[in-house]
Protein backbone atom coordinates (compact mmCIF):
# COMPACT_ATOMS: atom_id res chain seq x y z
CA UNK A 1 0.00 0.00 0.00
CA UNK A 2 1.12 3.56 -0.56
CA UNK A 3 3.28 5.22 2.01
CA UNK A 4 2.88 8.84 3.03
CA UNK A 5 4.62 10.42 0.05
CA UNK A 6 6.96 13.37 0.49
CA UNK A 7 5.84 14.08 4.03
CA UNK A 8 8.73 15.30 6.11
CA UNK A 9 11.26 14.78 3.30
CA UNK A 10 12.87 18.13 4.14
CA UNK A 11 13.20 17.01 7.75
CA UNK A 12 15.09 13.92 6.60
CA UNK A 13 17.61 15.95 4.60
CA UNK A 14 17.91 19.04 6.80
CA UNK A 15 16.39 19.44 10.26
CA UNK A 16 14.17 22.50 10.51
CA UNK A 17 14.81 25.13 13.12
CA UNK A 18 11.91 25.08 15.63
CA UNK A 19 11.06 28.73 14.94
CA UNK A 20 10.75 27.99 11.20
CA UNK A 21 7.55 26.02 11.79
CA UNK A 22 4.63 28.29 12.73
CA UNK A 23 2.74 25.28 14.04
CA UNK A 24 5.36 24.79 16.74
CA UNK A 25 4.83 28.36 17.90
CA UNK A 26 1.07 27.81 17.91
CA UNK A 27 1.43 24.66 20.02
CA UNK A 28 3.48 26.52 22.62
CA UNK A 29 1.25 29.59 22.71
CA UNK A 30 -2.24 28.15 22.27
CA UNK A 31 -2.57 24.37 22.61
CA UNK A 32 -2.32 24.35 26.41
CA UNK A 33 -5.55 26.37 26.63
CA UNK A 34 -7.66 23.45 25.38
CA UNK A 35 -9.66 21.68 28.06
CA UNK A 36 -10.29 18.46 26.15
CA UNK A 37 -9.24 16.46 23.10
CA UNK A 38 -12.19 17.88 21.17
CA UNK A 39 -11.21 21.46 22.02
CA UNK A 40 -7.59 20.81 21.11
CA UNK A 41 -8.52 19.25 17.76
CA UNK A 42 -10.96 22.06 16.96
CA UNK A 43 -8.43 24.78 17.77
CA UNK A 44 -5.58 23.12 15.86
CA UNK A 45 -7.55 22.29 12.73
CA UNK A 46 -9.28 25.67 12.66
CA UNK A 47 -5.88 27.36 12.90
CA UNK A 48 -4.59 25.23 10.01
CA UNK A 49 -7.55 26.12 7.82
CA UNK A 50 -7.46 29.84 8.62
CA UNK A 51 -3.66 29.97 8.13
CA UNK A 52 -4.01 28.69 4.58
CA UNK A 53 -3.02 25.05 5.08
CA UNK A 54 -5.75 23.83 2.69
CA UNK A 55 -7.20 21.54 5.36
CA UNK A 56 -10.96 21.18 4.87
CA UNK A 57 -11.79 18.01 6.80
CA UNK A 58 -10.13 15.83 9.39
CA UNK A 59 -10.83 12.69 11.37
CA UNK A 60 -8.82 11.74 14.46
CA UNK A 61 -9.18 8.27 15.94
CA UNK A 62 -7.72 7.42 19.35
CA UNK A 63 -8.22 3.96 20.90
CA UNK A 64 -9.23 4.09 24.55
CA UNK A 65 -9.24 1.82 27.59
CA UNK A 66 -12.94 1.24 28.17
CA UNK A 67 -15.09 -1.91 28.44
CA UNK A 68 -17.66 -0.54 25.97
CA UNK A 69 -15.71 1.87 23.76
CA UNK A 70 -12.90 0.93 21.38
CA UNK A 71 -11.95 4.43 20.29
CA UNK A 72 -12.86 8.08 20.50
CA UNK A 73 -13.30 9.54 17.03
CA UNK A 74 -13.22 13.30 16.39
CA UNK A 75 -14.73 14.47 13.09
CA UNK A 76 -14.03 18.07 12.00
CA UNK A 77 -15.18 19.97 8.92
CA UNK A 78 -14.25 23.54 8.06
CA UNK A 79 -17.80 24.22 6.80
CA UNK A 80 -19.48 22.98 9.99
CA UNK A 81 -19.24 24.68 13.41
CA UNK A 82 -17.65 22.70 16.23
CA UNK A 83 -16.53 19.10 16.12
CA UNK A 84 -18.37 15.79 16.30
CA UNK A 85 -17.26 13.26 18.92
CA UNK A 86 -18.13 9.60 18.35
CA UNK A 87 -17.52 6.78 20.83
CA UNK A 88 -17.05 3.74 18.64
CA UNK A 89 -17.83 0.35 20.28
CA UNK A 90 -15.48 -2.61 20.16
CA UNK A 91 -17.44 -4.32 17.41
CA UNK A 92 -16.35 -1.54 15.03
CA UNK A 93 -13.27 -3.70 14.49
CA UNK A 94 -15.45 -6.19 12.64
CA UNK A 95 -17.34 -3.66 10.56
CA UNK A 96 -16.33 -2.82 6.97
CA UNK A 97 -16.23 0.92 7.65
CA UNK A 98 -13.17 0.30 9.83
CA UNK A 99 -11.74 -2.92 8.41
CA UNK A 100 -11.70 -1.46 4.86
CA UNK A 101 -10.44 1.98 5.88
CA UNK A 102 -6.88 3.35 5.98
CA UNK A 103 -7.22 3.53 9.77
CA UNK A 104 -7.10 -0.25 10.20
CA UNK A 105 -3.55 -0.91 8.90
CA UNK A 106 -2.23 2.27 10.50
CA UNK A 107 -3.56 1.52 13.98
CA UNK A 108 -2.22 -2.02 13.71
CA UNK A 109 1.21 -0.61 12.88
CA UNK A 110 1.27 -2.09 9.37
CA UNK A 111 1.83 1.18 7.50
CA UNK A 112 3.76 4.41 7.96
CA UNK A 113 1.05 6.55 6.39
CA UNK A 114 -1.28 6.88 3.43
CA UNK A 115 -1.56 9.66 0.86
CA UNK A 116 -3.89 9.71 -2.11
CA UNK A 117 -3.68 12.62 -4.57
CA UNK A 118 -7.33 12.42 -5.56
CA UNK A 119 -7.06 14.94 -8.38
CA UNK A 120 -4.56 12.68 -10.16
CA UNK A 121 -6.40 10.45 -12.68
CA UNK A 122 -3.95 7.64 -11.85
CA UNK A 123 -4.66 7.83 -8.09
CA UNK A 124 -5.20 4.42 -6.49
CA UNK A 125 -8.79 4.22 -5.28
CA UNK A 126 -8.12 1.32 -2.94
CA UNK A 127 -10.22 2.43 0.05
CA UNK A 128 -13.96 3.19 0.12
CA UNK A 129 -13.32 6.54 1.82
CA UNK A 130 -10.93 7.51 -0.98
CA UNK A 131 -13.54 6.68 -3.61
CA UNK A 132 -16.23 8.60 -1.72
CA UNK A 133 -14.06 11.68 -1.24
CA UNK A 134 -13.05 11.74 -4.89
CA UNK A 135 -16.72 11.55 -5.87
CA UNK A 136 -17.35 14.60 -3.64
CA UNK A 137 -14.63 16.57 -5.38
CA UNK A 138 -11.81 16.25 -2.86
CA UNK A 139 -8.31 16.73 -4.28
CA UNK A 140 -6.04 15.22 -1.61
CA UNK A 141 -6.26 12.78 1.30
CA UNK A 142 -3.64 11.94 3.93
CA UNK A 143 -3.76 9.62 6.96
CA UNK A 144 -0.87 9.82 9.42
CA UNK A 145 -0.24 7.80 12.60
CA UNK A 146 0.94 9.39 15.84
CA UNK A 147 1.90 7.63 19.05
CA UNK A 148 1.34 8.07 22.73
CA UNK A 149 4.14 7.53 25.25
CA UNK A 150 3.00 3.95 25.90
CA UNK A 151 3.27 3.10 22.18
CA UNK A 152 -0.45 3.32 21.40
CA UNK A 153 -0.97 4.24 17.75
CA UNK A 154 -3.57 6.87 16.85
CA UNK A 155 -4.39 8.30 13.44
CA UNK A 156 -5.16 11.73 12.01
CA UNK A 157 -6.56 12.04 8.50
CA UNK A 158 -6.68 15.28 6.52
CA UNK A 159 -8.73 15.98 3.41
CA UNK A 160 -8.36 18.93 1.06
CA UNK A 161 -10.79 20.23 -1.54
CA UNK A 162 -8.40 22.99 -2.70
CA UNK A 163 -7.09 23.00 -6.29
CA UNK A 164 -3.76 21.21 -6.27
CA UNK A 165 -4.46 19.55 -2.96
CA UNK A 166 -2.24 19.85 0.10
CA UNK A 167 0.99 21.81 -0.09
CA UNK A 168 3.81 19.31 0.56
CA UNK A 169 5.87 21.76 2.61
CA UNK A 170 2.91 22.59 4.83
CA UNK A 171 2.07 18.90 5.14
CA UNK A 172 5.65 18.37 6.30
CA UNK A 173 5.14 21.02 8.98
CA UNK A 174 2.05 19.18 10.24
CA UNK A 175 3.97 15.92 10.23
CA UNK A 176 6.80 17.55 12.22
CA UNK A 177 4.54 18.67 15.08
CA UNK A 178 2.49 15.46 15.31
CA UNK A 179 4.68 13.97 18.09
CA UNK A 180 4.23 17.08 20.27
CA UNK A 181 0.55 17.35 19.39
CA UNK A 182 0.16 13.68 20.23
CA UNK A 183 1.54 14.25 23.74
CA UNK A 184 -1.07 16.95 24.28
CA UNK A 185 -3.82 14.66 23.06
CA UNK A 186 -2.43 12.01 25.41
CA UNK A 187 -2.82 14.27 28.46
CA UNK A 188 -6.52 14.71 27.70
CA UNK A 189 -6.93 11.05 26.81
CA UNK A 190 -5.39 9.90 30.09
CA UNK A 191 -7.70 12.10 32.12
CA UNK A 192 -10.70 10.95 30.08
CA UNK A 193 -9.68 7.32 30.64
CA UNK A 194 -9.15 7.88 34.37
CA UNK A 195 -12.53 9.57 34.68
CA UNK A 196 -14.30 6.83 32.71
CA UNK A 197 -12.68 3.99 34.66
CA UNK A 198 -13.39 5.64 38.00
CA UNK A 199 -17.02 6.08 36.96
CA UNK A 200 -17.28 2.46 35.82
CA UNK A 201 -15.50 0.87 38.78
CA UNK A 202 -16.53 3.28 41.56
CA UNK A 203 -19.63 5.05 40.26
CA UNK A 204 -20.15 8.53 38.84
CA UNK A 205 -20.50 10.49 42.10
CA UNK A 206 -17.83 8.46 43.88
CA UNK A 207 -15.43 8.81 40.97
CA UNK A 208 -15.92 12.57 40.99
CA UNK A 209 -15.07 12.72 44.68
CA UNK A 210 -11.88 10.72 44.16
CA UNK A 211 -10.84 13.01 41.29
CA UNK A 212 -11.55 16.00 43.53
CA UNK A 213 -8.98 14.74 46.01
CA UNK A 214 -10.68 12.37 48.45
CA UNK A 215 -7.97 9.74 48.07
CA UNK A 216 -6.38 9.38 51.50
CA UNK A 217 -7.17 6.68 54.03
CA UNK A 218 -10.01 8.04 56.16
CA UNK A 219 -11.13 10.76 53.72
CA UNK A 220 -14.90 11.01 53.60
CA UNK A 221 -18.02 12.86 54.64
CA UNK A 222 -21.31 12.31 56.40
CA UNK A 223 -24.26 12.27 54.00
CA UNK A 224 -28.00 11.75 54.18
CA UNK A 225 -29.18 9.15 51.68
CA UNK A 226 -31.59 6.42 50.73
CA UNK A 227 -29.74 3.13 51.07
CA UNK A 228 -30.63 0.31 48.68
CA UNK A 229 -29.55 -3.24 49.42
CA UNK A 230 -30.60 -6.16 47.24
CA UNK A 231 -29.76 -9.84 47.14
CA UNK A 232 -29.96 -12.60 44.55
CA UNK A 233 -32.18 -15.41 45.81
CA UNK A 234 -31.11 -19.08 45.50
CA UNK A 235 -27.60 -18.12 44.42
CA UNK A 236 -25.89 -20.90 46.39
CA UNK A 237 -27.86 -23.82 44.91
CA UNK A 238 -27.69 -22.20 41.47
CA UNK A 239 -23.90 -21.90 41.69
CA UNK A 240 -23.78 -25.62 42.49
CA UNK A 241 -26.28 -26.81 39.87
CA UNK A 242 -25.22 -24.57 36.98
CA UNK A 243 -21.82 -24.62 35.33
CA UNK A 244 -19.48 -21.73 36.09
CA UNK A 245 -20.19 -19.89 32.84
CA UNK A 246 -23.94 -20.39 33.08
CA UNK A 247 -23.97 -19.17 36.67
CA UNK A 248 -21.94 -16.07 35.82
CA UNK A 249 -24.35 -15.29 32.97
CA UNK A 250 -27.27 -15.64 35.36
CA UNK A 251 -25.56 -13.47 37.97
CA UNK A 252 -24.86 -10.76 35.39
CA UNK A 253 -28.51 -10.87 34.30
CA UNK A 254 -29.41 -10.17 37.92
CA UNK A 255 -26.96 -7.26 38.09
CA UNK A 256 -28.37 -5.91 34.80
CA UNK A 257 -31.83 -5.88 36.36
CA UNK A 258 -30.83 -4.41 39.72
CA UNK A 259 -27.77 -2.21 39.22
CA UNK A 260 -28.98 -1.13 35.79
CA UNK A 261 -32.27 0.04 37.30
CA UNK A 262 -30.47 1.97 40.05
CA UNK A 263 -28.28 3.77 37.54
CA UNK A 264 -31.24 4.59 35.30
CA UNK A 265 -32.98 6.12 38.32
CA UNK A 266 -29.90 8.30 39.02
CA UNK A 267 -28.68 6.27 41.96
CA UNK A 268 -25.08 5.31 42.71
CA UNK A 269 -24.01 1.66 42.74
CA UNK A 270 -21.28 1.39 45.38
CA UNK A 271 -20.47 -2.29 45.72
CA UNK A 272 -21.18 -5.75 44.42
CA UNK A 273 -20.96 -7.89 47.54
CA UNK A 274 -20.86 -11.36 46.07
CA UNK A 275 -24.38 -11.66 44.68
CA UNK A 276 -25.70 -8.55 46.46
CA UNK A 277 -25.77 -4.89 45.43
CA UNK A 278 -25.27 -1.89 47.72
CA UNK A 279 -26.39 1.45 46.30
CA UNK A 280 -27.39 4.90 47.49
CA UNK A 281 -29.59 7.77 46.37
CA UNK A 282 -27.87 10.80 47.95
CA UNK A 283 -30.12 13.49 49.43
CA UNK A 284 -29.27 17.17 49.35
CA UNK A 285 -32.66 18.57 50.36
CA UNK A 286 -35.48 16.54 48.81
CA UNK A 287 -35.97 13.34 50.83
CA UNK A 288 -39.21 12.47 49.06
CA UNK A 289 -37.59 12.85 45.65
CA UNK A 290 -34.79 10.44 46.55
CA UNK A 291 -37.36 7.95 47.86
CA UNK A 292 -39.33 8.22 44.62
CA UNK A 293 -36.19 7.54 42.58
CA UNK A 294 -35.45 4.46 44.71
CA UNK A 295 -39.01 3.16 44.27
CA UNK A 296 -38.84 3.85 40.55
CA UNK A 297 -35.65 1.77 40.45
CA UNK A 298 -37.39 -1.03 42.35
CA UNK A 299 -40.29 -1.08 39.88
CA UNK A 300 -37.92 -0.91 36.93
CA UNK A 301 -35.88 -3.79 38.37
CA UNK A 302 -39.06 -5.86 38.74
CA UNK A 303 -39.98 -5.13 35.13
CA UNK A 304 -36.54 -6.16 33.92
CA UNK A 305 -36.67 -9.37 35.95
CA UNK A 306 -40.02 -10.27 34.37
CA UNK A 307 -38.62 -9.63 30.90
CA UNK A 308 -35.44 -11.65 31.54
CA UNK A 309 -37.41 -14.57 33.00
CA UNK A 310 -39.88 -14.53 30.10
CA UNK A 311 -37.03 -14.48 27.56
CA UNK A 312 -35.25 -17.42 29.23
CA UNK A 313 -37.97 -19.92 30.23
CA UNK A 314 -35.49 -22.81 30.13
CA UNK A 315 -33.38 -21.24 32.92
CA UNK A 316 -34.20 -20.98 36.62
CA UNK A 317 -36.13 -17.73 37.16
CA UNK A 318 -34.40 -14.78 38.75
CA UNK A 319 -35.68 -14.09 42.26
CA UNK A 320 -34.56 -11.26 44.49
CA UNK A 321 -35.13 -9.15 47.57
CA UNK A 322 -34.72 -5.35 47.88
CA UNK A 323 -34.44 -3.48 51.17
CA UNK A 324 -34.77 0.32 51.33
CA UNK A 325 -33.90 2.57 54.25
CA UNK A 326 -33.10 6.24 54.75
CA UNK A 327 -30.56 7.70 57.14
CA UNK A 328 -27.14 9.17 57.75
CA UNK A 329 -24.04 7.27 56.64
CA UNK A 330 -20.33 7.90 56.39
CA UNK A 331 -19.34 8.07 52.75
CA UNK A 332 -15.61 7.68 52.23
CA UNK A 333 -12.42 5.63 52.09
CA UNK A 334 -12.06 2.53 54.22
CA UNK A 335 -9.50 -0.26 54.21
CA UNK A 336 -5.74 0.07 54.34
CA UNK A 337 -3.70 2.75 52.53
CA UNK A 338 -2.48 0.17 50.00
CA UNK A 339 -6.01 -1.05 49.16
CA UNK A 340 -8.90 1.37 49.68
CA UNK A 341 -12.58 1.15 48.96
CA UNK A 342 -14.94 4.13 48.70
CA UNK A 343 -18.29 3.11 50.15
CA UNK A 344 -20.86 3.89 52.85
CA UNK A 345 -20.71 2.58 56.38
CA UNK A 346 -22.84 3.11 59.45
CA UNK A 347 -25.94 1.92 61.24
CA UNK A 348 -28.25 3.01 58.41
CA UNK A 349 -26.40 0.84 55.90
CA UNK A 350 -26.61 -2.13 58.25
CA UNK A 351 -30.34 -1.55 58.78
CA UNK A 352 -30.98 -1.57 55.01
CA UNK A 353 -29.34 -5.00 54.85
CA UNK A 354 -31.47 -6.21 57.78
CA UNK A 355 -34.64 -4.95 56.07
CA UNK A 356 -33.70 -6.81 52.90
CA UNK A 357 -33.08 -10.02 54.86
CA UNK A 358 -36.78 -10.04 55.79
CA UNK A 359 -37.95 -10.14 52.17
CA UNK A 360 -37.37 -13.88 52.05
CA UNK A 361 -39.21 -14.56 55.29
CA UNK A 362 -42.19 -12.34 54.41
CA UNK A 363 -42.15 -13.39 50.75
CA UNK A 364 -42.14 -9.79 49.56
CA UNK A 365 -39.63 -8.75 46.90
CA UNK A 366 -39.43 -5.19 48.23
CA UNK A 367 -39.47 -4.00 51.84
CA UNK A 368 -38.79 -0.57 53.29
CA UNK A 369 -38.14 0.73 56.76
CA UNK A 370 -40.62 2.93 58.62
CA UNK A 371 -38.23 5.87 58.20
CA UNK A 372 -38.30 5.41 54.43
CA UNK A 373 -42.11 5.11 54.41
CA UNK A 374 -42.43 8.32 56.47
CA UNK A 375 -40.23 10.27 54.05
CA UNK A 376 -41.90 8.90 50.92
CA UNK A 377 -44.90 10.49 49.19
CA UNK A 378 -45.93 7.16 47.62
CA UNK A 379 -48.49 4.92 49.29
CA UNK A 380 -46.87 1.94 51.01
CA UNK A 381 -48.52 -0.94 52.81
CA UNK A 382 -47.52 -2.06 56.30
CA UNK A 383 -46.01 -5.54 56.46
CA UNK A 384 -46.19 -5.62 60.27
CA UNK A 385 -43.62 -5.21 63.02
CA UNK A 386 -40.66 -7.54 63.15
CA UNK A 387 -37.44 -8.11 65.03
CA UNK A 388 -34.38 -7.35 62.92
CA UNK A 389 -31.13 -9.15 63.60
CA UNK A 390 -28.72 -7.05 65.61
CA UNK A 391 -31.27 -4.26 66.25
CA UNK A 392 -33.21 -3.66 69.43
CA UNK A 393 -37.01 -3.88 69.57
CA UNK A 394 -39.46 -4.44 66.76
CA UNK A 395 -39.46 -2.47 63.55
CA UNK A 396 -42.41 -1.84 61.28
CA UNK A 397 -41.72 -2.70 57.68
CA UNK A 398 -43.57 -1.59 54.56
CA UNK A 399 -44.00 -2.93 51.06
CA UNK A 400 -45.38 -1.82 47.73
CA UNK A 401 -49.11 -2.24 47.06
CA UNK A 402 -49.83 -5.39 45.04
Amino acid sequence: MGQLENVGEKSASRPREPQANPLGRWLVAEAWKAGSSAELATAFLTFLHEAGYRVDRSTIIMPTLHPQVFATVLVWRADTPGIRTIQEPHDILLQPKFADSPFAPLIRGNAAGVRRRLADPACALDFPVVRDLRAEGATDYVAMPFRFADGQINVMSITSFAPGGLDTAQLGQIYDVLPALGRMFEVHALRRTATALLEIYLGRHTGERVLQGLVKHGDGEHIHAVIWFCDFRDSTPLSQSLGRRAYLRQLNRFFYCMAGAVLEAQGEVLRYIGDAVLAIFPIESDEAGACERALHAARLAAERVREVNAANPERPPLRYGIGLHIGDVTYGNIGVPERLEFTVIGAAANEAARVESMTKELKKPVLTSAAFAAACRATLVSAGKHALKGLDGEHELFTLPD
